[in-house]
């Protein structure tokens, strides 16, 4: 209700408010910059002193002595310097799919520390199979990983493993585990 009050009295008299508003006399407009100014005179002696040499800075400007090297030629070296550094942190691949997965290039070697998504699952589905033959310690080896976290990851991830969840009621059909 109290909108309502609120709506009347913003209404009351809108018309006569409007033009009122409307017919009240405008405000000039800024007059415009003069375009043709002409520009400061430029004093002579500085022109004069441009023009003239000035024989201490033409000294100093011959005394000093630039030494400038090849950018390339030092980065080629700090370049062979990282490829062989990184050759040594990486290990060759031990498991491959035939053929480039996903039309991307066939991978030859893996940083040390890292695995690929294959070489990943056949570590954990033989762990899976065979743990007494495939254990932490054999894996962490055979794949340059740390013990810590290959023994988290074994923990953690399990692969293939299917759980059945029985139906809340008995007349749902359940799927039988074989």
């Amino acid at each position: 209700m109290g909108a309502r009050v609120a709506r009347m009295f913003r209404n009351f008299n809108l018309e006569n408010r409007a033009l009122r508003e409307i017919s009240k006399e405008k405000p000039n407009t800024a007059p415009r910059h003069a375009a043709s100014v002409p520009p400061p005179p430029v004093s002579s002696d500085v022109s004069e002193s441009v023009k003239q040499k000035n024989v201490p800075l033409l000294a100093h400007l011959r005394s000093v002595y630039v030494e400038s090297r090849d950018p390339e030629a030092a980065a080629a070296e700090t370049l062979t310097e990282v490829a062989v550094s990184r050759e040594a942190e990486r290990r060759p691949l031990r498991v491959s799919f035939p053929g480039g997965m996903f039309g991307l290039r066939e991978l030859t070697d893996v940083p040390k520390g890292k695995l690929t998504i294959t070489e990943a699952l056949k570590a954990l589905g033989s762990y899976q199979y065979q743990p007494q033959t495939w254990t932490p310690e054999k894996i962490a080896q055979e794949y340059s990983l740390d013990l810590k976290d290959t023994e988290a990851i074994l923990e953690f991830f399990i692969p293939f493993k299917v759980e059945i969840i029985p139906p809340k009621t008995r007349s749902a059909k359940q799927i039988k585990a074989s």
